[in-house]
């Protein structure tokens, strides 16, 4: 396996759409990166240019300790997998898993081997004979997995390779492709527009937006400190609340105040008193009837999810707000609530910029 290293990567297109600007990320050998973004980010532009399948306008791409940023794929050295399944109809599981080595004249011993080896760490065992109309899109996707795998590459590049798949199969692939990274060890890049997918993959995670890179750290990490309020709208489902307001000192004290909106804040924000944007996520707002002193509003919608439910709250000044709690608390549509959220729980952004200026748990 392989490190791989992007060095201010641009990529515009001549009719001057850019998928990619400034890009530097370093991905470290046997780490699987997951890039996450939504359509038009430019994280399927930046696999295909780690691929070769794209030329970067300017920056280099450096695989181990090689340069390949003017290779041709096929001398990357590395594995892609796509969306489509991409295999031959003609050929059996075996030789479909096989196809890759035989181009390459491996020995007969060698393909078998590997075929078998691989083929029984992703249950295709039973399977080997059978043509790809005859499997289950699972099966399939495992197949192309397992056609990549057996080629024993440096990196493994994949595109949004569960999008086909149903919800049942999408978790079970995703869990299985997190073992198969476990096992290998294997350097691995991994593109997707789904941040569920991310977030439960992902050593470290690449958010993009426009082509250029927001923040890349650990799942939790960019969870609980996103660096701008476009990766805290991202990251996290539901997706972060915001509410626009200004943050007021009184008496060394300090609190939130917007629209029907009043919220006690850190005292330490006393002296960013000014225009700000706070943010709060779901989970950590907590419902019920009998609070005084902060934040209430009205019941709009409640979407009962079992063990848990998503409130919809509307506050008297218009802002619309969303809670994640617990079925034990039950609200009807038009009641009145009041929402309890500790200080320790609230994000808070530029209005101008969109960066971060404190993340939750913080102290400024």
């Amino acid at each position: 396996m392989a490190s791989i290293t992007l060095d201010r990567i641009d990529k515009r297109y001549p009719n001057g759409y850019v998928a990619a600007r400034g890009l530097s990320l370093p991905i470290a050998d046997g780490e699987l990166l997951v890039l996450v973004g939504p359509s038009g980010s430019g994280k399927s532009t930046v696999l295909r240019m780690i691929a070769g399948l794209e030329r970067p306008t300017s920056g280099t791409i450096v695989i181990g300790e090689r340069d390949v940023t003017h290779l041709p794929p096929q001398e990357r050295d590395i594995a892609m997998v796509f969306q489509s399944y991409a295999l031959y109809p003609h050929m059996t599981v075996r030789e479909n898993m096989a196809f890759g080595l035989r181009l390459r004249k491996q020995p007969d011993e060698t393909v078998a081997r590997r075929v078998a080896e691989v083929a029984e760490a992703l249950g295709l065992g039973p399977l080997l004979e059978r043509k790809p109309a005859q499997l289950s899109g699972g099966q399939r996707q495992r197949v192309a997995l397992g056609r990549a795998i057996v080629r024993e590459p440096k990196a493994f590049l994949f595109d949004e390779p569960l999008s086909n798949l149903d919800a049942q199969l999408r978790v079970e692939t995703r869990a299985e492709l997190a073992r198969l990274h476990r096992r290998l060890s294997a350097t691995m890049v991994y593109v997707t527009h789904d941040q569920v997918e991310a977030m439960t993959l992902g050593t470290r995670v690449a958010v993009l937006k426009d082509g250029m890179l927001q923040q890349v750290a650990p799942p939790m990490e960019l969870y609980r400190r996103p660096q701008n309020q476009f990766v805290a709208s991202f990251i996290g489902s539901p997706s972060m609340n915001f509410v626009r307001g200004t943050i007021e000192r009184d008496n060394g004290r300090a609190r939130f105040v917007a629209d029907g909106f009043t919220l006690a804040v850190m005292d330490s924000l006393a002296t960013r008193a000014g225009p700000v944007v706070l943010g709060v996520r779901p989970h950590d707002i907590a419902l019920d009837g009998a609070h005084e002193g902060g934040p209430r509003g009205v019941v709009s919608l409640v979407e009962p999810l079992g063990s848990e439910q998503i409130v919809y709250v509307t506050t008297p000044g218009g802002h619309d707000l969303v809670a994640m709690v617990t079925s034990d608390f039950a609200p009807r549509v038009d009641e009145p609530v009041a929402l309890r959220i500790a200080p320790s729980a609230v994000h808070f952004f530029d209005p101008q910029s969109g960066a971060r200026i404190l993340a939750a748990g913080a102290t400024y």
